[in-house]
């Protein structure tokens, strides 16, 4: 089951909900904007199927 995780865009500061995998304990990938279509570097840990943390921040173009 995922997790619905809910953040704000570094760029346009849009409220963007994103599902994330807890069967992955760690990951790092850029995924564009769905409001501005800029990328995003996100990043999270998952502990015990539950977000541990979480960081969202623009990429330098």
């Amino acid at each position: 089951m995922e997790i619905e995780h809910y953040f704000q865009c570094p760029y346009c500061l849009a409220e963007i909900s994103m599902l994330l995998d807890p069967s992955v304990t760690e990951q790092e990938y850029i995924e564009d904007c769905e409001i501005c279509c800029n990328p995003i570097q996100v990043a999270y840990g998952i502990e015990n199927g539950e977000l541990h943390w979480f960081n969202a921040s623009g990429i330098e173009q």
